[in-house]
C-alpha cells in the first residue's frame, strides 16, 4: 500500500518544487535499496556531488549494469542485484565494462508477455551510461575498496562536434507567424479551433516567454503565479542544480501573462491552485501537454506536419539566435540562457556569420563600372 507523502516545506520554495525534487529523491533511494551494500559510501557521496536528476540518472545506469552483470554474465554467482559481492566487483575488468558497452547496450533485447522489443542506444546513451559506471569504479578506487582503477582502460566513445548549421530553430519571420498563429487561429483545424478559443492566451503567454528567455520546458512548466512580481518587473525561475534566479520581465511578456491571468485563467482552489499555466482539466499542464502545445503551432509556422513541428528546446535555440541576431554579445546570452559553458553559446552566434555575409554583400564603396 502507497502511502501519501506530505512535506513540511521549511524553505521559501514553491511547493511544487520542493514536491518533485522529493519524487526524484524518493526514486534515487528505491533504487539504491535494490543495489548491493558496498556501494553505501558511494551513494553519500553521490548525494552530495551532483544534482539530483543526475544523481538519478547515474544510479539508473548502475542498476542496468548490475542486472546486465546476473543475467548476461557469468561475472557473478548472485541471483539478483542486491545480492552481488564487493569481491565479484573487483573481479570485473576493463574489457568487461567495453563488452558491456560497445556489444550490449548498442542493441539488447527484452521479452514480454506477447512481444520481444529491441532496444539500441547511440554514442549519446552510450557515453552517458560509460560516466555513470566510470563515476562508480573511480569512486570504489578512491575509497580503497577495490585495488584497481580499471577506468583508464574504458574504451572511448566518439560524440559527433555540434555543428552551428545544424541548429534548428525558428527564424524571425517565423516566430512573426507562430504569435500570429496563436493570435489568430489560422492554421488550426475546425477541432483544434474549438480548444484554441478556450486557451488561446494561455498559449500565447507560453510561447513568448519560450521565444524571449529561451527557457527550458521544466522551467516553464513550474512557474506560478506567486513566481511573478508586476511591481517590480521580474519573475523567479528555478534552474539545473537547484539554482534561483530572477528574471527581468519585459513588457511583451507581462502583457500577455497579466492578459491570460485575469481574462481566461481560472480561479481554483488545491494542489494546483498557484500554478500559473493550467489545462482545461484545472490542473497544472503537464510537460508533455506543454510540449504538444509547441509542436503544434511551430509546425504552422514552418508549413509543416504537426508531427515534424519543433520542441520546446528549438524554441530555446531559436531565443538564443535572434537574440545574437539582434546584437547582444554572447556573454549576455550566455547569462540569459544558463548555459554553463559559452562555447556552447558561440554555436548560435555562428549564424551570424550569415547577418555579416549579408551585411557586407549590400554594401558597396565602389560602382562596378569604378
Amino acid at each position: 500500500m502507497n502511502k501519501t507523502i506530505k512535506i513540511h516545506n521549511k524553505s521559501d520554495k514553491p511547493y511544487n518544487i520542493v514536491l518533485k525534487e522529493n519524487q526524484a529523491i524518493e526514486k534515487c533511494i528505491n533504487i539504491q535499496n535494490s543495489l548491493p551494500d558496498f556501494m553505501k559510501d558511494y551513494f553519500i557521496y553521490l548525494k552530495n556531488a551532483v544534482a539530483t536528476s543526475t544523481r538519478l540518472a547515474y544510479l539508473e545506469d548502475i542498476y542496468f549494469f548490475c542486472n546486465y552483470l546476473v543475467n548476461e554474465t557469468d561475472l557473478t554467482v548472485a541471483s539478483n542485484v542486491k545480492e552481488i559481492k564487493l569481491e565479484e566487483f573487483e573481479n570485473i575488468k576493463s574489457r568487461d565494462v567495453n563488452i558491456f558497452l560497445g556489444e550490449y547496450c548498442s542493441r539488447y533485447y527484452k521479452k514480454t508477455k506477447n512481444s520481444l522489443l529491441i532496444f539500441e542506444n547511440h554514442n549519446r546513451a552510450l557515453a552517458r551510461k560509460k560516466a555513470s559506471i566510470m563515476s562508480l569504479f573511480k569512486y570504489l578506487y578512491r575509497n580503497e575498496q577495490i585495488k584497481n582503477n580499471i577506468t583508464d582502460g574504458f574504451n572511448p566513445i566518439k560524440l559527433p562536434k555540434p555543428q552551428p548549421d545544424a541548429i534548428k530553430r525558428l527564424e524571425i519571420d517565423e516566430v512573426a507567424k507562430m504569435i500570429d498563429a496563436v493570435e489568430s487561429g489560422y492554421g488550426l483545424t475546425d477541432k483544434e479551433k474549438l480548444y484554441w478559443n478556450k486557451t488561446k492566451l494561455r498559449d500565447k503567454a507560453i510561447l513568448l516567454l519560450f521565444v524571449t528567455y529561451g527557457l527550458r520546458l521544466s522551467e516553464l512548466q513550474q512557474l506560478n503565479i506567486s513566481s511573478f512580481n508586476f511591481s517590480r518587473g521580474e519573475f523567479k525561475i528555478y534552474r539545473k542544480r537547484n539554482k534561483e534566479v530572477l528574471m527581468p520581465l519585459n513588457k511583451t511578456c507581462e502583457t500577455a501573462i497579466i492578459e491570460y491571468i485575469e481574462n481566461e485563467r481560472p480561479n481554483i482552489t488545491g494542489d494546483d491552485e498557484d500554478a500559473l499555466f493550467l489545462s482545461l482539466q484545472n490542473t497544472r499542464m503537464t510537460t508533455r501537454a506543454i510540449r504538444e502545445l509547441v509542436k503544434k503551432y511551430t509546425s504552422i509556422a514552418m508549413g509543416t506536419t504537426k508531427e515534424n513541428g519543433y520542441s520546446p528546446h528549438k524554441l530555446r535555440a531559436t531565443a538564443a539566435t535572434s537574440l545574437i541576431q539582434y546584437g547582444f554579445s554572447i556573454y549576455d546570452v550566455q547569462n540569459l540562457l544558463d548555459h554553463d559553458n559559452v562555447t556552447t553559446t558561440q554555436l548560435y552566434a555562428a549564424h551570424k556569420k550569415n547577418v555579416k555575409r549579408e551585411i557586407v554583400k549590400n554594401f558597396e564603396w565602389l560602382g562596378e563600372n569604378e
